[in-house]
């Protein structure tokens, strides 16, 4: 089967080879996979971000991935050859809070990703795809959109008349508006070009920010719920716009943090978040649990992932490049 290799950390060390296919054991499903996705991760990785915490040589990369059950191992139950699936980040994070044992295994990371043609599964590490969705548009849930439903639902409890900040066209922060609008949420979001915010409208958006026409944009957002403030922001750029946040935010409101996108040191006096009783927390994925609880309002409100370019396997370093651009409106998937 054809893969992708990180041979050392190094973008230069990335490479397609060939590989022999796995068999799956007790207990375990091979998959052929028709598509992954990428997420900001997936760059760190490459480079060796995360030291001991990744592995170092030889890496199959990418987490996100989904296809169709292609064998089954002994005693597996779950699944029929043939279905539809997507894989799980975290396959041994199956329910409750988390914990460093649940998250130790982490596809594209820790352990070989979905970057290849055949990957082996615990039975348990794989989702139905909604029947909806392509293979493209399932591969782009496991991280992103999951991440997403945790800050907004599992996490975050937005509800309708809830006012919702997003920040960007990412894939996190798309999710997140769609999520808060199928849960009736009022949306604000921020974008850098009147071209994006034009079509962060057109997915529910309410109320539109520039924020490099207008850097105090924090205020702004106050101003729209007319002084009070944003009841949860969906942060992803971290040091760079967390001081904006916490201006936006109302007294006892949230700030879930998920991404440090932007590289400027945090310009912000923590009194402030004592002082409006701000409830600051940090957003890692979530559980195969919530992952089913998705994909359950994916299937009813029949929601669609927004994606950007598609490229092929051969092409993985291209479509790395791509992503580290931050040019993209949506997720950037590759065809396998």
């Amino acid at each position: 089967m054809r893969a992708a290799i990180i041979e050392r950390p190094g973008i230069e060390h990335l490479h397609i080879v060939e590989r022999p296919e796995s068999q799956p054991g007790a207990g375990e499903v091979l998959v052929r996979i028709r598509a992954a996705s990428l997420n900001y991760r997936d760059n760190l990785v490459v480079v060796g971000g995360y030291g001991g915490r990744q592995k170092q040589e030889k890496l199959i990369p990418l987490s996100d991935g989904a296809g169709e059950i292609a064998a089954l191992g002994s005693g597996v139950s779950r699944w029929k050859v043939g279905e539809r699936v997507v894989a799980s980040l975290f396959p041994d994070w199956t329910s409750g809070p988390i914990s460093e044992e649940k998250v130790e295994r982490q596809l594209g990371g820790t352990v070989d990703g979905c970057a290849c043609e055949y990957r082996v599964f615990p039975e348990h590490g794989l989702l139905r795809t909604p029947s909806h969705l392509s293979d493209i548009e399932a591969a782009t849930l496991p991280c992103a959109a999951l991440t997403a439903w945790s800050a907004v639902a599992s996490q975050g409890h937005v509800g309708p008349g809830d006012v919702v900040l997003t920040q960007g066209a990412g894939g996190v922060s798309l999710f997140a508006l769609q999520f808060a609008h199928i849960a009736g949420a009022s949306v604000i979001a921020t974008s850098s070009s009147a071209d994006r915010l034009a079509r962060l409208a057109s997915l529910g958006a309410r109320h539109l920010i520039n924020y490099r026409e207008d850097p105090e944009w924090g205020r702004t957002a106050r101003t729209e719920t007319g002084g009070r403030g944003v009841d949860h922001v969906v942060e992803v750029g971290g040091g760079g716009t967390l001081k904006q946040s916490i201006r936006a935010v109302r007294v006892g409101g949230t700030i879930s943090m998920i991404g440090v996108l932007s590289k400027a040191a945090p310009d912000f006096n923590p009194a402030l978040v004592v002082m409006q009783n701000i409830r600051l927390q940090g957003v890692t994925v979530g559980s195969r649990e919530q992952f089913e609880h998705m994909l359950a309002a994916i299937e009813l409100h029949r929601l669609r992932p927004i994606t950007d370019r598609v490229f092929h396997l051969a092409e993985l370093r291209q479509a790395l490049d791509y992503l580290g651009t931050g040019r993209q409106f949506g997720k950037i998937c590759v065809e396998i």
